[in-house]
């Protein structure tokens, strides 16, 4: 089940805007780079916990369109101790087709797949795919951005299902956006149930090209059972 819980992890993560579970749709900017790396990101509870650490990286090649590609190594943890290898490689294409500046309204497209290249069984064990659409409206220092979409899980055990979310953020001065979120996914597998996970996040620009980015918070499964989620990453734009 934990592995399990490790690809499904992992596909979301690749199509979440930094440092959010929940996506937006503003593409990076046309010949420009954007890496998070290191990445680490946990979800789990107690010392039963499993995740990733490793790389994201966007590039925006014409206007309008963001390629993506994660690049994972995954880890579990449990009572029987450490397990780590590499990740299902995450590549996706984020296209906004409507962008009107003067009432500070975007959507985008973000469809992605994962690879089977994990080692260790960390993965999925199939190419699975996350089809979603994000909107964003902005609104002087605050933003309000989400969406969601269906996700496509092949493998014995497995079911597809849907998967979305909102967030909420504001400004404050010239260098931190805090921001609150809701994200909801159903069921990945027969049997299982679907969760609902709450978010506090933070980005804080450094000097230069440099940022920070953090997030996390709890996931209520609808059978009553609670884990965390957490994410940090060292961010570069040139």
């Amino acid at each position: 089940m934990a592995l399990g819980v490790v690809a499904a992890l992992l596909a979301t993560a690749a199509q979440a805007g930094p440092p959010f579970l929940t996506d937006d749709p503003e593409p990076t900017e046309t010949g420009h780079w954007e890496i998070y790396a290191p990445l680490f990101e946990a979800e789990g509870s107690g010392n039963d916990f499993q995740g990733s650490f490793g790389a994201e990286v966007n590039y925006g090649p014409v206007k309008d369109v963001q390629l993506t590609l994660g690049l994972p190594i995954a880890y579990t943890h449990d009572a029987s101790g450490w397990t780590s290898g590499a990740g299902d490689l995450a590549a996706s294409v984020k296209y906004r087709f409507y962008h009107n500046e003067a009432a500070g309204v975007q959507i985008a497209a973000f469809p992605g797949i994962t690879l089977p290249t994990a080692s260790n069984g960390l993965g999925a064990g199939h190419v699975t795919a996350l089809l979603p659409i994000w909107a964003q409206k902005d609104f002087g220092r605050w933003s309000v951005f989400g969406g969601g979409g269906y996700a496509i899980n092949p493998g014995i055990g497995n079911r597809d299902y849907w998967t979305g979310g909102v967030a909420l953020t504001r400004q404050f001065g010239g260098k931190l956006r805090v921001g609150l979120e809701a994200d909801r996914q159903g069921a990945d597998v027969v049997g299982g149930h679907a969760t609902t996970s709450l978010g506090v996040g933070a980005i804080y620009d450094l000097p230069g090209p440099l940022r920070i980015l953090a997030s996390g918070g709890p996931t209520f499964e609808d059978r009553g059972g609670r884990s965390f989620h957490a994410f940090a990453a060292l961010g570069i734009d040139f």
